[in-house]
C-alpha cells in the first residue's frame, strides 16, 4: 500500500440525514468494480447519522430479523455488510475509512493489508497520541486481530471486503461520543437477537470501547478527517478528487438500486 500503481484520489461522502446505509456499501462495490477495471486506488471517507450495521453471523442468530425490525422503527438504518466482522454502531461521531485498491491474482496477504490498515489509522492519530496500539480488545464489540486502543479501550476495528481484480480495506473509527453507551447497544441487539442462545455471537462488556475524544482529546470527526486526509497524502501521495474525478465515481441511480437489492437478496434474507 505504500507503493501505489497511481495517484490514490480521497473522496469524502457528504453526511445526510434519512440515508439508507446500504447506499455506501453499495457505492464501495461500484468503487472496486472501477478500480478493479484499472481506475485510480480510492481512499472513501463517510459517516452515518445511526445506523446498526451487522455481521453474517448476526444475521443468523434466531432473533435477528426481529431486533432488526425493532431498530428500524425506532429510526435505525440496519444492513449485513458484505466485509467481514460483527455488529458495529454507527453515528456522526463515526468516521469509516475506506481503501480500495487493485490486486494481482495470487497476491493475497490479508495481515500485512491490515497491518498497513492500521498503521494509517495510527498515523492519523498521531497528532493527539502515539499511543495506538494494534491487537484484539477482549469484550469489545466486532472484535478482532487488528483491534486499535488506546489504554486497553477500543476505538477502530478493520475488516476486508475483495472482488476478483480489487479489495476493500475498511475500518470505523469511533472519534466522539461515549464508547459505553455505543458498546450497551450492541448488547442489547445481541441480548435481543440470540433468544437465549449462549454462542455464535461476541460477548460485549462495558470499559472495552472509547472515543478518540475520550481518549485523546481529539476534537471532532471533522478534525479527524482531516488529519486522515493529510496522512494519506503524506504517506500515500493521495489527492483530494477534483470535480471530474467525482463526476466519474457518481453511480448511477439505476445501478446503484441494483447493488442494494443484490446485497439484500445475498445478506439480509
Amino acid at each position: 500500500m505504500s507503493e501505489l500503481p497511481e495517484e490514490m484520489i480521497i473522496v469524502e461522502a457528504p453526511l445526510l440525514q434519512g440515508e439508507d446505509i446500504l447506499d455506501h456499501f453499495a457505492r464501495e462495490e461500484y468503487y472496486c468494480r472501477l478500480v478493479g477495471e484499472g481506475g485510480p486506488p480510492l481512499l472513501h471517507l463517510w459517516r452515518h447519522p445511526q445506523a446498526m450495521v451487522l455481521g453474517l453471523r448476526d444475521r443468523r442468530l434466531p432473533g435477528a430479523p426481529a431486533a432488526m425490525e425493532r431498530l428500524r422503527s425506532e429510526g435505525w438504518s440496519v444492513c449485513v455488510r458484505p466485509s467481514g466482522g460483527a455488529a458495529v454502531v454507527l453515528h456522526p461521531g463515526v468516521v469509516n475509512v475506506s481503501i480500495i485498491l487493485p490486486h494481482a491474482a495470487g497476491d493475497l496477504n490479508i495481515h500485512r493489508d491490515f497491518a498497513r490498515m492500521a498503521g494509517f489509522i495510527r498515523g492519523a492519530v498521531q497528532p493527539w497520541s502515539g499511543a495506538a496500539a494494534a491487537g484484539e480488545i477482549a469484550g469489545a464489540f466486532c472484535p478482532g486481530d487488528y483491534d486499535i486502543s488506546i489504554g486497553g479501550r477500543k476505538f477502530c476495528g478493520i475488516a476486508q471486503r475483495r472482488q476478483l481484480k480489487a479489495y476493500i480495506l475498511t475500518a470505523f473509527v469511533i472519534v466522539s461520543g461515549q464508547g459505553d453507551e455505543m458498546a450497551g447497544l450492541v448488547r442489547h441487539f445481541y441480548e435481543e437477537a440470540s433468544c437465549g442462545q449462549q454462542e455464535g455471537f461476541p460477548v460485549v462488556r462495558g470499559g472495552t470501547m472509547a472515543s478518540l475524544q475520550e481518549l485523546a482529546g481529539v476534537p471532532s470527526a471533522e478534525a479527524f478527517t482531516a488529519s486522515l486526509k493529510q496522512t494519506a497524502m503524506q504517506r500515500f501521495g493521495a489527492a483530494e478528487a477534483a470535480p471530474e474525478a467525482l463526476a466519474r465515481l457518481a453511480v448511477p441511480a439505476g445501478i446503484l438500486e441494483e447493488l442494494k437489492a443484490g446485497m439484500r437478496r445475498k445478506y439480509d434474507g
